[in-house]
């Protein structure tokens, strides 16, 4: 088992390849429908990313400074594939 701390200082153990998206989920069906990414450790990671040592955990949303820069980065991939595929494919 790892220990996830949550920003609370609340300490939860779960299976080494949890991910910030189960551990959501285990807090609250609705935190994890608003979950974009989180901060593990000081690093924003994908919420689908495993953890596997104990780590601290900062579930991000669009609340959050970094939650919002996670959801901008991504938007920006995807409408940069956009004219790809419409006129070069």
């Amino acid at each position: 088992m790892i220990n996830i701390t949550l920003p609370d200082g609340a300490v939860r153990q779960y299976e080494p390849g949890v991910t910030a998206l189960d551990v959501a989920k285990s807090i609250s069906e609705g935190l994890a429908r608003k979950v974009l990414s989180a901060n593990v450790n000081g690093e924003v990671i994908d919420a689908t990313r495993p953890i596997t040592t104990d780590s601290t955990l900062q579930l991000l949303t669009w609340n959050d400074k970094d939650g919002k820069s996670t959801l901008w980065h991504s938007s920006a991939h995807l409408l940069a594939e956009a004219p790809k595929h419409c006129f070069l494919e």
